[in-house]
């Protein structure tokens, strides 16, 4: 009967009904939603260590009688009950450390979009005056004369489109006669046009050669490019500036009173003149620098054979604002890696700070020593299962 009796009141001090009380209370089930989970967050898990504590610290002041380092054990209770009361302080604390750290992180990635859309849009603002600060740079300070290339090819394209539509005529009479079919314009001037482009491309190819040919008093290839020149030159007169001429011929007879008769030799005269003035205009003001750089494209020589070198400094390409800020971000990659794990610690931490508290109780009274050491500071703090197994097994042997 005695011992019923003591078993009744060890169970009674076990399980008080305050406790029961206490803990339904931190559910706060009988609350609104947003009190429950207030308490539910703040309180329910400390309430769970405090009554494992409790139970642990009961049952370990019965083993006291049993024991004999009582001492050290009460001691190890004790400060078992401060590791506790300082880990649901920090809790409570560190909720309110996490939440700041979320919120500087979440502030910190706006304003890390907002910057970037901004960078951006100032990027595709400023590209198109970058890329004619880049031309003017490579026209004041030219190691390749690109401006030269570009007229080049756009009188290319300009005496193209004019003899194109010159040509298109005989062309289209001298095709209709050979296959006995009647064409349109529209089939005729695109294969028409390029090959008017390359015609004059490879008039001034030839032209450039024979300059060449001349500085460097090659007499054997000035000969010969002379030749090659003249029959170029004869047939673009022939066929391509008398029928500039042709064309201007009721120009001639308007302001002559219908008496302008040039003949062939007039017409050839004034074709020769005309192409001799058109060449050598073109020639001296951009062709005699943009040619050869073509040529050296076509031919894959190199266009930076023989260039003189440029000591001013390179111009950076587009969107230099954007890569700026990227190579920053990576640059502050370690900031950014130690500022993530401080948020996680501030989110992790302070929990199983209070849930270690509360194991310690338990292996406090079973091995009397305590299998964590409490405050946690840092992620790398938190062991593998299989080094607490380890450590608890060697603090029992001791």
């Amino acid at each position: 009967m005695a011992a019923n009796q003591i078993v009744q009141l060890f169970l009674s001090i076990l399980f008080l009904p305050i406790l029961s009380t206490m803990f339904f209370f931190c559910w706060g089930a009988d609350d609104s939603i947003e009190i429950s989970i207030v308490k539910r967050v703040f309180l329910v898990l400390p309430m769970c260590a405090i009554i494992l504590g409790y139970w642990t610290s009961i049952v370990g002041l019965i083993s006291v009688l049993f024991r004999s380092d009582r001492k050290t054990f009460l001691t190890a209770l004790l400060v078992t009950w401060w590791d506790l009361g300082r880990a649901i302080f920090s809790l409570w604390a560190g909720t309110f450390k996490f939440s700041f750290h979320f919120i500087i992180a979440i502030l910190n990635f706006v304003r890390l979009v907002i910057l970037g859309i901004w960078i951006l849009i100032q990027d595709i603002i400023l590209t198109p005056f970058r890329v004619i600060r880049n031309v003017s740079h490579d026209v004041l300070n030219p190691n390749i004369p690109w401006l030269a290339v570009g007229l080049t090819l756009f009188w290319g394209l300009l005496e193209a489109v004019i003899f194109t539509f010159v040509m298109t005529p005989l062309v289209i009479d001298t095709l209709s006669n050979m296959t006995g079919q009647p064409l349109t314009e529209s089939f005729v001037r695109i294969p028409l046009f390029l090959f008017m482009f390359f015609i004059v491309l490879g008039s001034y190819a030839v032209l450039s050669t024979w300059a060449q040919a001349v500085a460097t008093r090659n007499i054997p290839a000035i000969l010969k490019i002379t030749v090659i020149e003249l029959i170029s030159m004869f047939v673009e007169i022939i066929f391509l500036y008398r029928e500039f001429v042709d064309a201007l011929v009721p120009w001639f007879a308007q302001h002559s009173g219908g008496k302008a008769d040039l003949g062939i030799f007039g017409t050839l005269a004034i074709a020769s003149i005309t192409w001799l003035g058109i060449r050598a205009l073109s020639w001296f003001l951009f062709a005699a620098s943009g040619t050869p750089t073509l040529m050296a494209i076509i031919q894959g020589t190199g266009v930076n054979a023989g260039a003189a070198k440029s000591n001013s400094t390179p111009l950076q390409g587009s969107f230099l604002l954007t890569s700026n800020l990227i190579n920053q971000i990576k640059a502050e990659a370690k900031w950014i890696q130690d500022y993530s794990n401080d948020l996680l610690s501030s989110f992790i931490l302070p929990p199983l700070n209070v849930l270690a508290a509360g194991l310690n109780f338990l292996t406090l009274l079973l091995i009397s020593q305590h299998l964590f050491d409490l405050p946690f500071k840092d992620i790398s703090e938190l062991k593998a299962a299989s080094e607490l197994i380890k450590k608890a097994s060697q603090k029992s042997q001791i």
